[in-house]
């Protein structure tokens, strides 16, 4: 799986554990719902740390808690 897709993947399965949907999502982090479901679907390849920190923000978790899935620990491996 490509790092975007990870991080798709990633955000849904946040949304989904919280009973979270996108749009209170895009409230709670301050990040527009247009550029969230483009992150979501693949239209932006490279969302700035910005993006990401506010994201996290947003599901009340570090940017540590969110990139410690098995998914993006798996790309850290695949890099080695």
């Amino acid at each position: 799986m490509r790092p975007q897709e990870i991080l798709s993947k990633r955000i849904e399965d946040l949304c989904n554990e919280r009973g979270m949907s996108y749009y209170a999502l895009s409230y709670k982090s301050a990040v527009p719902i247009t550029t969230l479901l483009h992150i979501v679907d693949g239209s932006t390849k490279n969302p700035g740390i910005f993006t990401i920190c506010k994201i996290c923000s947003g599901f009340d978790i570090t940017v540590q808690q969110f990139f410690e899935s098995e998914d993006f620990i798996g790309i850290e491996n695949e890099a080695e």
